[in-house]
């Protein structure tokens, strides 16, 4: 399938499809606008001929969206922090099942609201669990699958939590004191700061600004996979 190029856009060349499928994910501290961002890349995505598989973490499933509303949607809950990360990895194991590698295998481009970097960086750095007991499960869960690209869109925590505030109401991880996101942050950074798949963009730009980053980013990586 030819990209196209896109009108009143940026003059970078729109990207052409690949054989087989690219997995994108964004990921980020609370209030950095990664749902906004992947709306805006995933349209842009279509305008230039693509037809990109849309998802998140946790959800994507209907066994990820019950995980997701007793994780998030319920913060009376008292989760211990193992229970916490085995519960997103149980999600995580049936969303990479279910969802994405089938999209994958199909050529299709995948474009993820969180993945396991998530996981490193709040149950990890955030909760204090074991980071290689994290990574040995992650790999386990998601069957050797890893990111084409991983975009984190970074911000200090303290933006971050005076953006979800002015929103109003707070998830569980939302309701986390300054500290726990700063150890957050700090994870997130490592990641990125190790791996070549990774590339940090400033959150605090305007939201047009950030979301011609995030095309430029996406763009050249689906230019280096034709």
């Amino acid at each position: 399938m030819m990209g196209a190029t896109m009108p009143n856009r940026s003059p970078s060349t729109a990207p052409q499809a690949v054989d087989a499928g690219l997995f994108v994910v964004l990921e980020g501290p609370e209030g950095a606008g990664k749902s906004t961002q992947v709306r805006h890349l995933a349209a842009r995505s279509r305008e230039a001929g693509l037809e990109p598989l849309v998802t998140k973490e946790p959800g994507g499933t209907p066994v990820g969206e019950r995980v997701r509303h007793t994780l998030l949607l319920e913060p009376e809950l008292a989760i211990a922090p193992l229970t916490e990360f085995l519960l997103y990895s149980a999600s995580r194991a049936e969303h990479v099942a279910q969802v994405i590698r089938p999209a994958l295998a199909a050529g299709r481009t995948v474009v993820c609201d969180r993945f396991y970097g998530s996981s490193v960086a709040y149950q990890g750095y955030g909760r204090g669990l074991d980071l290689e007991f994290i990574a040995a499960l992650n790999a386990r869960v998601a069957a050797g699958l890893q990111p084409d690209l991983v975009l984190l869109l970074d911000l200090p925590p303290a933006a971050g939590l005076a953006r979800i505030a002015r929103r109003g109401t707070r998830d569980r991880l939302e309701r986390a004191d300054l500290e726990f996101h700063e150890r957050v942050r700090r994870g997130f950074l490592a990641q990125a700061r190790a791996d070549e798949r990774w590339r940090v963009l400033d959150a605090e730009t305007d939201e047009t600004e950030l979301a011609e980053a995030v095309w430029r980013a996406f763009a050249e990586r689906l230019e280096r996979a034709r």
